[in-house]
This record gives structure tokens, C-alpha cells and sequence, in this order.
């Protein structure tokens, strides 16, 4: 059985599991994900491993997924850091139904909130940037429900560096409620976030909670593994012939450490630098069971670096640029060399 540790949630005191539980799958109102019975096995698969931290968000399902973790949280809502999000159209016709502006807020979190059967939220995530709403607007708006007792905290998830740090600056230069996460796609096939998001969050002290850690089941071996489906036919980007190419990487590593492509991918996130939590979502409590198991995988140094090699990326300019030996000597002076400092910690 796995045990989870706890980390603390970026600037915030709010401990929370390493490991939070995505429940994108709960319900099966689009064709696939796990029925309420299903759900619930997954539940307390990740509650009995010490697991605290669940995410959700007002349009998964069609809503059932908020319906249904209200009806498995009445018996220990206290003991869960609940995270849900806003955003998303979820009233058809009417144009003040999505984005991130106070009144689809508003509306969006009363309607959560009745769904979940709870008086407050512990995380509110803005699921995404909708280029449209002022930043001091949004960050108003948010802590206006968090005075309200509505919203413990807040998030940012699937928005551009540039806005959350100017979000956040004008949260503390205010004294409103600044986002303490950050949530984005990262995985081994997903590394352009490392260019300016991860970066910022490390600056600003946010956890970062990358969802599709596993590439959309590429990197759990489901491609490259025995009877594989011949995946050279499939032209979607998350098949590439490179995002192969990683996948196969990890079933080496995998191989050689006597445990699962899952749980190397997971594994991987856990190993970068800053406070990272991967959100693990499943279909089924044996997939749920095989992720958290990463929880316990200490990869190697060897394998962290030919993990890094096989899923490499150019950071761009002015990164590479500012990298290199005759710039750093430019603007570092003739000792740079010598600077005592950790080049992977942002600093502001």
C-alpha cells in the first residue's frame, strides 16, 4: 500500500497530499470515465493512502463529477483540500456564462458550491485565460470571495507567464489574495512550459500541478509496449514519432528499475525543481493504484538525465542567448565563472 507525504501548497500553509487526485474521469456523461461505483473505489483507494488533495472543476461531466465527490466527501469534507475551478461555458445562450469575469465567478462558484454539497471551496482554480478580462478584476474578484469565507485559496491554471505574474504583482502591491498554484500541462512530452511558466512559478513561490503527466497514456507504454496498436498510423501530435521516441525511453528506464512506464512518467515530474504536484486521473482503480505507486519511486540520477536527454527542447530566445559563454561573460564580468548560485532558481 502506498503512503503519501504531504507538501505544503506554494506560499500558502496548507498541506496537501504530493500526489492530487484529477477527477475529469468521474462520471460518464461523455461516453467514457468511471461510474459513480467506480468512482468511489478510486476515492478511497487515494483517501487510504493518505491521499488529501482532490481536484475538480464546474464543467467536468457535465457537472456529475462535482455531484459525485459531494456525495463521497459528506462523510470528511473537513479532512479534504478540495480544489475545483471556473471558466468554462456552462450556460448555453447566455454570453456571461463563461470566462473570468466577477459575475460568471460568482454564479459559477454558487453553482459548484450547491453541487458539492459544501459552504466553501478550499482551492478556486481560474481554469483559463480568457484574454478579455482585466487582471485587477479578476484578482478583486477572487478575493472578495475568499473575505467572504467562500474561497480559502486561489489558483491559475492553462494562463500565459506574463498575465499570472502580473496578476499576482498587483495581488500584493493591493493585499488581495494572490494565486498560490499553478496548473498546466507538463509532462516528458510537454516541456515547453519550462521556457516561462515554471520559471515564474518558481519565482513567485507557486506549486505547480501539472496535469497529463502520463501524455494521454503514450507514456504509460500503451503504444510501445507488447501487442501495441501500430501507432505509426495514428497522425495526432501526442503519437509523434519524437513523443514514440520519449515513450520508449521511459519503458527503458522503466525496465531497468523493475517498475512501470506510469510510474517512471509521474516519477520524472516529482524530480524537477520547485514545489511540483501531478494531478493522476483514471478510469479504473488499478490505473489509479499503478500512479500513486510513483509516490515511492526514487529514480537514479543516470535515469533523471537520459530522461531529460530523449525529451530535450530549445528553450528559444532570449534563454539561449542569454546562456551562453560569451553573453554570460558579458553581462556577468570576468568572474562569472566563480558565482556561487543555483542557474536553475529564477530570481526576481
Amino acid at each position: 500500500m502506498t503512503t503519501l507525504r504531504y507538501k505544503l501548497l506554494g506560499r500558502s500553509g496548507l498541506r496537501v497530499s504530493e500526489l492530487c487526485l484529477g477527477t475529469m474521469t468521474f462520471g460518464d456523461d461523455w461516453g467514457w470515465g468511471a461510474p459513480p461505483a467506480e468512482a468511489r473505489r478510486q476515492f478511497e483507494l487515494f483517501r487510504s493512502a493518505g491521499g488529501n488533495f482532490i481536484d475538480t472543476a464546474n464543467g467536468y461531466t457535465n457537472g456529475s463529477s462535482e455531484r459525485i465527490l459531494g456525495e463521497l466527501l459528506e462523510a470528511d469534507r473537513a479532512g479534504v483540500v478540495l480544489a475545483t475551478k471556473y471558466t468554462v461555458a456552462w450556460r448555453p445562450g447566455d454570453p456571461n456564462g463563461a470566462g473570468n469575469h466577477r459575475k460568471n465567478m460568482v454564479q459559477s462558484v454558487e453553482a459548484s458550491l450547491k453541487r458539492l454539497k459544501t459552504d466553501y471551496i478550499d482551492l478556486l482554480w481560474l481554469h483559463a485565460w480568457d484574454d478579455t478580462t482585466p487582471p485587477a478584476e479578476v484578482m478583486r474578484a477572487l478575493d472578495d470571495l475568499v473575505r467572504a469565507g467562500k474561497v480559502l485559496h486561489v489558483g491559475v491554471s492553462d494562463t500565459p507567464a506574463w498575465v499570472v505574474s502580473h496578476a499576482n504583482t498587483l495581488a500584493e502591491l493591493r493585499g488581495w489574495s494572490p494565486f498560490v498554484a499553478l496548473q498546466i500541462e507538463y509532462s516528458l512530452l510537454q516541456r515547453t512550459v519550462e521556457r516561462e511558466l515554471t520559471p515564474m512559478a518558481q519565482a513567485f513561490d507557486l506549486a505547480v500541478c501539472p496535469w497529463g503527466a502520463v501524455g494521454g497514456g503514450v507514456l504509460t507504454g500503451k503504444y510501445t509496449r507488447g501487442d501495441a496498436p501500430d501507432a505509426k498510423r495514428d497522425t495526432t501530435v501526442r503519437r509523434s514519432e519524437r513523443n514514440l521516441g520519449i515513450a520508449r525511453a521511459v519503458d527503458a528506464v522503466a525496465d531497468a528499475l523493475g517498475t512501470t512506464s506510469t510510474r517512471v512518467a509521474i516519477a520524472w515530474l516529482q524530480h524537477r525543481a520547485g514545489t511540483v504536484i501531478p494531478i493522476v486521473g483514471a478510469r479504473t482503480a488499478a490505473q489509479l493504484e499503478d500512479a500513486l505507486g510513483a509516490a515511492e519511486l526514487a529514480l537514479p540520477a543516470d535515469a533523471v538525465a537520459k530522461l531529460d536527454a530523449a525529451s530535450a527542447i530549445e528553450l528559444g530566445f532570449p534563454h539561449d542567448f542569454l546562456r551562453g559563454d560569451y553573453i554570460r561573460k558579458v553581462i556577468g564580468g570576468d568572474q562569472h565563472a566563480r558565482f556561487a548560485f543555483d542557474p536553475r532558481r529564477p530570481r526576481i
